[in-house]
């Protein structure tokens, strides 16, 4: 449990935390049908996470590991880099003020993608769909309705550095209590194509 006075040091502390994220894009009012397959471009985004909450309490690793699945879960390139911050509790123990260190690819249409540095190299075009991801109990498995808040955070700061369009949030968390909390967030986001399949050789 977080006590108010907890909050406070907490929200003191989330301040002087750094998060920065480059070449970040919404794409809300997109027009490519879902399953549609259009042209992107990796961005790489850099964030610091301190969780905020009332009801669950997590291990700095035990919350870089639920980040990573969240942001698998979102389209993330599958290199995500999340690691537990500088926190006072030791490996695996819960600290009320836990940290986890972001490092990721999301990819941007290239529709929506700012006007390149002409003296940059040129990116590589991926192959890009949006594809619909529904966040909720046991989706991904790892997800529980004790994550609500968790998620809730996860969809105000991390989220809009994906490139996203028809986000649908259901996620009511009541502090202090997991009973009546509800956790249901849905959303389409663009991400890398899934590769071809193989086309067996039969000579």
């Amino acid at each position: 449990m977080v006590t108010s006075s907890h909050w406070l040091a907490a929200l003191a502390a989330a301040v002087v935390g750094v998060g920065c994220a480059t070449g970040s894009a919404r794409a809300d009012d997109g027009v490519g049908a879902p399953g549609s397959h259009e042209p992107g471009t990796w961005a790489e985004h850099k964030y610091s996470f301190a969780y905020l909450g009332f009801t669950s309490t997590y291990s700095c690793d035990g919350l870089a590991d639920k980040l990573k699945v969240l942001l698998l879960a979102a389209g993330a390139r599958p290199d995500v880099k999340s690691t537990p911050g500088a926190c006072a509790a030791p490996f695996g123990r819960p600290d009320k003020f836990a940290r986890a260190d972001l490092t990721f690819y999301t990819l941007v249409p290239d529709t929506a993608a700012k006007t390149p540095d002409p003296k940059a190299p040129a990116a590589k075009p991926v192959d890009g769909v949006w594809r619909s991801v529904t966040l909720q109990p046991h989706a991904p498995r790892q997800l529980a309705v004790g994550d609500c808040e968790l998620v809730e955070q996860f969809r105000e700061s991390v989220l809009p550095m994906f490139a996203t369009r028809n986000i649908d949030s259901h996620t009511t968390c009541i502090p202090h209590q997991e009973s009546g909390s509800t956790l249901a967030l849905s959303f389409e986001s663009f991400a890398a194509a899934p590769p071809a399949p193989a086309v067996a050789d039969n000579r």
